[in-house]
């Protein structure tokens, strides 16, 4: 069965399947590029975290946002994606 979309003020998501947690976490990286690999299990994050795929509402660009429960995971994040 496919996922239903999830539509916040700022987004359109579109929820992986490989989620652990299907919650939208207040802490928010946007990627602009839409097919780049995010493997988020090797980020070794501390708190639980998801990710979408995301169209954003305010100019229609297509990428991906991953959603953090802890700030410290977001900035780590941050710190280490370096995209394709």
């Amino acid at each position: 069965m496919a996922q239903q979309t999830i539509t916040t003020a700022d987004y359109m998501l579109y929820p992986s399947p490989r989620n652990v947690h299907r919650v939208v976490f207040e802490f928010q990286t946007f990627v602009p590029q839409p097919y780049a690999l995010i493997d988020l299990p090797s980020f070794d994050l501390t708190g639980r975290h998801s990710l979408f795929s995301a169209q954003r509402r305010a100019d229609g660009k297509m990428g991906q946002l991953v959603t953090f429960e802890l700030e410290s995971d977001q900035q780590r994040f941050e710190r280490l994606f370096v995209p394709d």
